[in-house]
């Protein structure tokens, strides 16, 4: 991924910033790299079992879920040319979430229901991916909707999925299978793999909407 480097087993985003959440700062050649724990962020734990995605740095994007602004922080250094709608409902972490935006350009907060994406409709443009890590029973619907109102043609959309947050009783083989085939209605899937140990019970989902480009290498 673009301006990721393993430091031995661990991935660090080059950054102009510093610590964000307690994170190892690491320097080489002149750069500043920042610590980015797989145990804290579930696009980190991609990373580290073997996933990549290609991102050129200039993407729109669209975080529902932003929460306090981990996983945000180094996202926006991936996308450091790009901008990044962050929309978090929990007030507490967003007041966290702000504290991260005042030293960075390119994250827009918004302070709304991810499950109302009208209300923000006149906020955020069409985007190019769509990350969406929210527990929540009915995630599949909430991105499908915010996909129909701002993913461009041929947009992306990568899900983290929590098994237990859709249904506490089934197995998370059958959650997960469920998931895909749902998504698949609407996506075309590029790549699903599972993120434990790091997230138990966690599942990721790469999809587009209808292109043939190629973002994720093996």
């Amino acid at each position: 991924m673009r301006n990721v480097k393993f430091f031995g087993n661990v991935p660090a985003t080059k950054s102009r910033y510093g610590s964000h959440y307690g994170e190892r700062i690491f320097e080489q050649d002149g750069e500043r790299y920042r610590e980015w724990i797989p145990w804290r962020s579930k696009l980190s734990a991609m990373l580290v079992k073997g996933y990549e995605i290609d991102l050129k740095g200039d993407e729109k994007v669209l975080y529902l879920g932003a929460a306090s602004g981990t996983t945000l922080s180094h996202l926006a250094d991936v996308v450091d040319e790009g901008v990044i709608y962050a929309v978090e409902y929990s007030a507490k972490p967003f007041k966290k979430l702000l504290e991260l935006v005042r030293s960075r350009k390119n994250i827009i907060p918004i302070f709304g229901d991810a499950s109302k994406p009208w209300k923000y409709s006149g906020i955020v443009e069409k985007v190019d991916l769509i990350y969406q890590d929210i527990s929540q029973k009915n995630q599949v619907e909430i991105l499908k909707l915010n996909s129909d109102f701002f993913l461009k043609s041929g947009g992306r959309i990568l899900i983290m999925v929590k098994a237990k947050s859709i249904d506490s009783t089934a197995e998370a083989e059958q959650v997960f299978g469920n998931v895909l085939e749902e998504l698949s209605k609407s996506f075309r899937i590029l790549q699903s793999g599972r993120l434990d140990p790091f997230h138990k019970e966690h599942m990721f989902v790469l999809g587009e909407r209808h292109s043939s480009a190629e973002w994720v290498k093996t």
